[in-house]
């Protein structure tokens, strides 16, 4: 495995949220530590949204750019990654850690049905407390209906907290080769039984692979194509996804599985904006969203602020949304409850308030640079995360909205003859929620503006937003 990926590798081996208009009323958190300490539990106040939760199944929007639940309410996917919560967490500590994202805003959980030493559970991939997911250990054709409700169970928990689940099915580091052992046969039957399983279950996605790392060996392909196959033909009322290979890929690299991806998963340890760019510009008609990059207390994670680059990057690069991931919560180490609360969790919630309130759904990433035409710094599909000045930006494309991102503090010059009307334009900080008003708004929308970023952040990065609203003439 890779430097980044071969951290989580070593915690596995150690270790044996929907949107509508506003969720989350606007919060300010205690300023980040440097070291792997929790924050003060935090009470956040939810505003009410036009719904109380997703109609779920999600599908995909009309215009193929996003996700929208049953009564086409715009969902972003804010999620978390407890990759290990069906084998390693009882269903009181499944149900308290889901309650404690909700909290946060998060509507998404990514969950492995199947566990073993590869992504933080026991070697033998059995639970906890010694239940094995096969009657007969390595045989798909012999699922254990004790293992099975059990995650059936924190499902509809999660459910009961408007969270859908992004369920890999029988995840690719750890399983690829029992599935291969098996047979195609047996392989594609056991898709079939779980898609038969999960179908009435509303508040799912499909998601094959993790660390899919020989996707392009025919063989291994085919192995988990199987599976996905079988889910699609008893369950073909849910999405489907697949995450590839480090450092750097998407679902719909591998075209055969173009046939059945619903939704593109973005996975890259590079600046996220250079991939997602990519996938945006792709027109395959399906969403993509940032689904693993730097996790919380690993590979380059230095601060608050390399969180911030991946989100904000992807948010305003064309992403339906992501997911985000802690060292210590993706496996539930022993000490997992003490490293719940972090401001990395929190932060994530100042994203929401940000993007929840306003049309995220319609931006359009400005990539020709005629709206930000000057300070966007130097994109780099190479650069390593911490190191990329690049500033991201986006705007509807009736000029009632735009958003810059600018992880390095410069002058921003703007086109403000793009916006629809006199403009109000305010700096966001993504540290702590607040907003600051732009001197002399609103501002005229006509020609070039430029804007003088405002130094340091309540963490004290030099990372903001520009955001500009546009008001009738």
């Amino acid at each position: 495995m890779g430097r980044v990926p071969s951290t989580r590798w070593l915690v596995a081996s150690l270790g044996a949220v929907g949107l509508a208009g506003t969720l989350l009323a606007q919060t300010i958190f205690a300023a980040p530590s440097r070291t792997p300490t929790p924050v003060p539990a935090v009470s956040v106040a939810h505003a009410q949204a036009a719904v109380s939760s997703p109609a779920y199944p999600l599908k995909i929007s009309a215009n193929g750019h996003y996700l929208v639940d049953q009564n086409n309410v715009p969902f972003m996917i804010v999620g978390d990654s407890p990759q290990a919560m069906f084998a390693n967490l009882s269903t009181d500590d499944a149900e308290l850690f889901i309650a404690n994202r909700q909290r946060y805003g998060y509507n998404t959980l990514w969950v492995n049905l199947l566990c073993n030493d590869k992504t933080g559970c026991k070697p033998d991939g059995t639970t906890y407390d010694n239940v094995p997911p096969f009657n007969s250990p390595g045989d798909l054709s012999t699922p254990n209906e004790a293992y099975f409700s059990r995650a059936d169970r924190m499902v509809n928990i999660a459910a009961k907290y408007g969270m859908v689940v992004l369920l890999d099915p029988i995840e690719t580091s750890g399983w690829l080769g029992m599935v291969k052992s098996n047979g195609l046969d047996k392989a594609y039957a056991f898709g079939r039984y779980l898609g038969q399983r999960y179908s009435s279950f509303p508040n799912i996605v499909w998601m094959s692979g993790n660390d899919f790392q020989s996707w392009r060996d025919p063989n291994d392909d085919a192995a988990a194509l199987a599976i996905a196959k079988g889910i699609k033909d008893a369950d073909p009322n849910h999405i489907q996804t697949i995450e590839l290979d480090y450092f750097v890929s998407a679902s719909l690299d591998d075209a055969n599985w173009a046939p059945i991806i619903g939704l593109d998963a973005v996975y890259t340890y590079k600046p996220t904006y250079a991939k997602i760019l990519s996938e945006y510009n792709r027109a395959a008609g399906v969403p993509l969203f940032m689904v693993e990059s730097t996790y919380e207390w690993e590979g380059e994670y230095t601060g608050n602020q390399t969180l911030r680059r991946i989100e904000y990057w992807s948010m305003l690069s064309g992403a339906a949304g992501q997911m985000y991931g802690n060292k210590y919560t993706w496996p539930f180490a022993a000490d997992w409850k003490n490293h719940l609360d972090t401001n990395g969790s929190a932060q994530m919630s100042n994203l929401v308030n940000l993007f929840g309130a306003r049309r995220w759904y319609d931006l359009v990433p400005d990539q020709d640079h005629s709206f930000l035409t000057d300070g966007y710094g130097t994109f780099s599909d190479s650069a390593k995360i911490n190191e990329s000045d690049y500033a991201t930006a986006a705007r509807t494309s009736d000029g009632a909205l735009a958003m810059i991102y600018a992880p390095t503090s410069r002058t921003l010059t703007v086109d403000l003859s793009k916006m629809a009307g006199p403009v109000q334009a305010r700096w966001y900080d993504p540290a702590s929620g607040a907003f600051s008003a732009v001197g002399g708004s609103p501002l005229p929308n006509t020609g070039p503006q430029k804007f003088q970023m405002p130094g340091k952040n309540a963490d004290g990065d030099p990372d903001f937003v520009l955001v500009l609203e546009a008001s009738a003439s």
